[in-house]
C-alpha cells in the first residue's frame, strides 16, 4: 500500500504510543519488520516546541523514511503551524491524533474528544492538509470509532472518515473502541470494515491485535489495507516479522534465538542512552527491559533488580548476564504467556501518556 508518494513494504505497522515509540523504539521495530512507524504525539503549542521533551520527540537523526510525526492539539491554526514546524525538522508524513482517550488530553478537547466536535475536527483536518499539501507531505488521521456508543451520532467515525477523505487525507487508522471505552471491553472492527467499504484511501485497523494470527484475522475480517500493532510490540518487537512470515508462509517462524534478542535489546539500549543521556536514559530504559523479560524464566526477579541499577554500563552488563544465562539453557527464546493488549499495566500507553501540551516547557 501507499501513503501519498511512499510505498510501504508490508501491512504491519507499529502504533504511536506516548512514552514508548520514541526514535530508538521505532527504528528497532522497523528493523524487525514493521512496515510503518508513527512517532509519539508532538504538541501543537508553539511555546512548548523548544522543551526538552518535544525536542526529543522531534528528533529523527538516522531514522529511515518515511518519517511520520503525530501532532495533537485543539486549534486549527496551531495544528497547521505544528505541521510546518515538524516538516522543517524532517517529517515526511503528518499524522493527526484524534484517538487519545486519556482524560488529561480529552479534558482539553484534544485527542478523541475532537470527535465530539465535528466542525472543529474537520477544520483541523482541512488546515493541516492545506499546510502540508504545498510541501508534498501527505496527512494521515488516527481516530476511534467515536466518542460514545450511546446516543445518536456518538459512534461517528464513518462520517468523519468520509470528511477526512474529502479534505485530502491520505490514510485513516481506526481504533475499534469509543473514547468512553478507554482500553476496556473488546475492540470491534465492524466499524473499520464499514469505513474501508466506503473509502477509496487506505484504511488501517487498530485495537486488540495481540498476536500475528490476530493481525491476519483482522485483515481478513475488515478488508483493511493494514493493521496497527501497539502494546503487543512492547518487549516483543519481532511480532512484525512474525506476522509477515505467517502471511507469506502460512505458519509462524521459530522463536528468535536468545542471543539475537540480546543483540536487539543492547542495540536498542545504546540508541536509547544516546537520545536521553545517562541519567534519564537508564531510568526510562527500565520499562523496555521489563517488557522484554517479563514472560521469561526469572524475568520478574530481574525486573526488580533493574530498579536498583542507575548507570548505563551496569544496566547493559546486567542485561547481558541475564540473557547469557538464559541462552545457556535455551538456544531459542522460551515461549511464555504473551502479554495481551488491554493489560492494565500498559493501558495508559497507546495514544496517551504524558500529554505534551500539559507538560512544562
Amino acid at each position: 500500500m501507499r501513503i501519498g508518494p511512499f510505498a510501504l513494504p508490508n501491512a504491519f505497522f507499529v502504533a504511536p504510543m506516548a512514552g514508548v515509540t520514541d526514535r530508538p523504539f521505532r527504528m528497532l521495530c522497523r528493523r524487525l519488520g514493521a512496515g510503518h512507524a508513527v512517532s509519539e504525539m508532538v504538541t501543537s503549542r508553539r511555546e512548548l516546541w523548544n522543551s526538552l521533551k518535544t525536542s526529543r520527540r522531534a528528533d529523527h537523526a538516522g531514522e529511515p523514511g518515511p518519517i511520520a510525526v503525530q501532532i495533537a492539539g485543539v486549534d486549527a491554526t496551531e495544528m497547521a503551524d505544528a505541521s510546518r514546524y515538524n516538516i522543517d525538522r524532517g517529517a515526511q508524513i503528518i499524522d493527526i491524533n484524534m484517538g487519545c482517550p486519556a482524560k488529561k488530553v480529552c479534558n482539553r478537547w484534544a485527542g478523541s474528544a475532537l470527535m465530539r466536535d465535528e466542525p472543529l475536527a474537520i477544520a483541523i483536518i482541512e488546515a493541516v492538509v492545506a499546510a502540508c499539501a504545498p510541501r508534498g507531505v501527505p496527512v494521515t488521521l488516527k481516530m476511534r470509532t467515536g466518542w460514545s456508543a450511546q446516543g445518536e451520532g456518538g459512534r461517528n467515525a464513518l462520517k468523519l472518515a468520509r470528511a477526512a477523505e474529502a479534505a485530502g487525507v491520505a490514510m485513516v487508522t481506526v481504533h475499534g473502541r469509543t473514547r468512553e471505552m478507554g482500553y476496556g471491553g473488546v475492540a470491534e472492527h465492524q466499524t473499520v470494515a464499514a469505513i474501508k467499504a466506503a473509502l477509496a484511501i487506505p484504511v488501517v485497523a487498530n485495537g486488540d491485535i495481540h498476536s500475528p494470527a490476530r493481525a491476519l484475522e483482522v485483515l481478513r475480517a475488515t478488508g483493511a489495507d493494514a493493521v496497527m500493532i501497539g502494546r503487543a510490540a512492547m518487549g516483543r518487537p519481532w511480532i512484525f516479522r512474525e506476522a509477515l512470515h505467517l502471511q507469506q508462509h502460512g505458519h509462524l517462524p521459530p522463536p528468535p534465538a536468545t542471543h539475537e534478542v540480546l543483540l536487539w535489546l543492547t542495540e536498542h539500549l545504546h540508541d536509547h542512552y544516546v537520545l536521553y543521556g545517562e541519567h534519564t536514559g537508564v531510568r526510562s530504559a527500565r520499562k523496555h527491559i521489563g517488557w522484554a523479560v517479563q514472560a521469561l524464566p526469572g524475568g520478574e526477579a530481574f525486573r526488580r533488580q533493574m530498579n536498583a541499577i542507575d548507570s548505563c554500563e551496569a544496566q547493559l552488563a546486567a542485561v547481558t548476564a541475564f540473557f547469557d544465562e538464559l541462552g545457556s539453557h535455551h538456544a531459542l527464546l522460551p515461549e511464555g504467556p504473551h502479554p495481551q493488549e488491554g493489560a492494565e499495566t500498559a493501558a495508559a500507553n497507546e495514544d496517551s501518556g504524558d500529554a505534551p501540551w500539559l507538560a512544562a516547557a
